[in-house]
């Protein structure tokens, strides 16, 4: 071995570990925020379908102020709710800490295929 090699080993092994390090402190912080991503979506299903049932006259209110209600039970704020005849449409944001995970649902009756017999 060459005095100039001397060490190469080390300072390869240094930014190995220095790189696993790195990624390991991004990457933690975005998986904690699947289980939130999850929460947002099951949020949003559930608002969606408490604005559907308001607007199917199952239920009795205003959709979107039901699914506010829903949201708001949920620990989420609703940021758009748009009801469309029969069909609502509802984004919902959860907070995760200091950042918000958003999540998008629509429920209503189905469309109405155009090959029934």
């Amino acid at each position: 071995m060459q005095g100039s090699e001397r060490g190469a080993g080390s300072v390869l092994v240094v930014a190995v570990v220095g790189s696993v390090v790195a990624l390991t402190a991004i990457a933690l912080p975005l998986c904690a925020l699947l289980p939130v991503a999850v929460r947002a979506d099951g949020t949003a299903d559930a608002a969606a379908l408490a604005a559907a049932d308001t607007a199917l006259g199952v239920i009795s209110g205003v959709p979107c102020e039901r699914a506010t209600s829903v949201a708001a039970a949920m620990g989420a704020t609703v940021e758009r709710c748009v009801v469309t005849g029969l069909t609502a449409t509802v984004r919902v944001r959860v907070l995760a800490g200091v950042v918000g995970v958003t999540g998008t649902a629509t429920a209503g009756l189905p469309p109405l295929s155009r090959n029934v017999e």
